[in-house]
């Protein structure tokens, strides 16, 4: 009987279906790239790891740091964790629940009483049992066989969600650092200048001395000093609020921050090809989590239609007892039942139906998003190329322009000094060049921002920095 019930189990088990929509990937035309962009013989810059796309020491330091320590990475570490938990969880619903227990139970009636127990009853009794019972829902329809889908398909959603942690946290990081150099780059150029207006004053007074001035031009020296001087208070305190937020991105408390190469030093990526537009779809961790959300979705739908049909169980229980501990493995002493049922729902006032179109909108959504996430994919590549195609562009023109108005600034000076033309000339040019000065550090960091989010835009910075991650949770 026993051998029958678990063939015919097996059977069904072997025999039936899942019910809902396999997964296919949705079509989605893939841009053109110009032929100056795409060369199949080069590496793209998104397949670059991190510390080859940054190869100052210091910032490769804060990057190693910040995977091992910065919050954020650490609990998309955790949501890894408890999603691949969840899958075990979810799987173990097509295996038999099997239990095993034992009973104990003694009982002794009173013999003082009016209806004595009958002579051939004993005033004392015990009972001892060990059973086992099995529990079984056979997945005839793949109701938990999709869900089993759904739940690896959203650990691996999880999973790619931790790298396009890990890849912004690189990127922001590079942000962070390049914009703290820009600081320090303005704030030497305001100290330099502050020293030098404050030589042109001392050489006014000088001349105001000597008759050759007048108290104007005094004037208008010290002005021009105080503006520079009342620059540099403010640039060391972003500086330093540019720093805790380095330290925060390290996971560390607020504190100054080492430097490695000044910005004027830091490498000017010239070439960085993109590669072809599909290997964007392979790099991208938030093109691969939209899309395992898609399949997630996809399954839930086969979950849920699932309900709709009959639910098979098998249930069984077996066991020996004995009226005497000493006797229970001898004798027939055994006891055992199986039970198969199936169940149909007849009448939910629509509530398993209108489940199954719960899921299908859901899945619509899904795949709305993923088209919608390799739109914004190609549009922040084709943005960042443009970027830092044009940021490259204006630091050179900006460069030009220092030059010449550095130029400019001193033959002012000199004109002035010979008496050819007033301190006004003098404060126009030097105005004009410190001006410049900072356009062109902030246009050098423009153009290394517009190089890290190409980096970022083409997938890059998450590949060799998830084993870092990993050794720090």
């Amino acid at each position: 009987m026993i051998q029958k019930t678990l063939f015919a189990s097996g059977l069904v088990v072997f025999t039936g279906c899942t019910v809902g929509p396999d997964y296919v990937r949705p079509e989605y035309p893939v841009p053109q790239s110009p032929d100056d962009v795409v060369d199949d013989t080069m590496t793209s810059l998104g397949d670059l790891e991190w510390f080859q796309a940054f190869d100052d020491p210091v910032l490769q330091d804060l990057v190693r740091t910040a995977l091992e320590q910065n919050y954020d990475v650490r609990i998309a570490a955790e949501r890894v964790i408890e999603a691949r938990a969840r899958v075990k969880i979810t799987r173990a619903e097509r295996f038999p629940d099997i239990r095993a227990g034992g009973i104990y139970e003694a009982t002794k009636g009173a013999e003082n009483v009016s209806n004595p127990l009958p002579e051939d009853v004993d005033a004392q009794s015990e009972v001892v049992q060990l059973l086992g019972d099995l529990t079984w829902e056979i997945d005839f329809w793949g109701r938990i066989a999709r869900a089993t889908e759904a739940a690896r398909a959203e650990l691996l959603a999880t999973e790619f969600a931790r790298r396009t942690v890990i890849q912004t946290l690189v990127a922001d990081l590079a942000l962070a650092y390049f914009d703290l150099l820009e600081l320090d780059g303005e704030i030497e150029i305001s100290r330099r200048t502050y020293v030098s207006r404050q030589s042109s004053y001392d050489l006014v007074a000088l001349r105001l001395e000597q008759g050759v001035s007048n108290k104007v031009e005094l004037y208008q020296a010290e002005g021009s000093a105080l503006q520079a001087a009342g620059i540099i208070p403010d640039l060391e305190r972003r500086i330093e609020q540019q720093e805790n937020l380095i330290q925060l991105l390290i996971g560390a408390n607020p504190g100054p921050v080492p430097r490695g190469f000044p910005l004027l030093e830091q490498k000017r990526h010239t070439e960085v090809p993109a590669g072809l537009p599909s290997e964007l779809l392979r790099r991208r961790p938030d093109v691969h989590v939209a899309e395992q959300n898609l399949v997630a979705a996809n399954a839930r739908i086969g979950e849920a239609m699932a309900q709709l049909y009959p639910a098979i169980r098998l249930t069984a229980v077996g066991g020996i007892a004995s009226q005497d501990l000493t006797n229970l493995f001898e004798g027939d002493s055994t006891t055992w039942s199986i039970t198969p049922s199936i169940v149909q729902p007849i009448f939910n006032a629509g509530r398993l139906r209108s489940n199954v179109h719960v899921t299908e909108a859901q899945q619509r959504q899904a795949t709305l998003a993923y088209m919608q996430t390799l739109q914004q994919a190609f549009l922040e590549v084709a943005n960042s190329l443009v970027a830092r195609e044009k940021s490259a562009e204006v630091r050179v023109w900006k460069g030009r322009l220092e030059e010449v108005l550095r130029e400019q600034a001193e033959l002012s000076q000199e004109r002035y000094l010979g008496g050819v033309t007033s301190y006004l000339e003098v404060l126009d040019s030097d105005r004009d060049h410190f001006s410049a000065e900072l356009d062109l550090v902030r246009s050098i960091r423009d153009e290394l921002f517009a190089f890290v989010l190409l980096y970022r835009s083409l997938g890059g910075g998450w590949q060799e920095a998830e084993k870092l991650a990993a050794s720090g949770n």
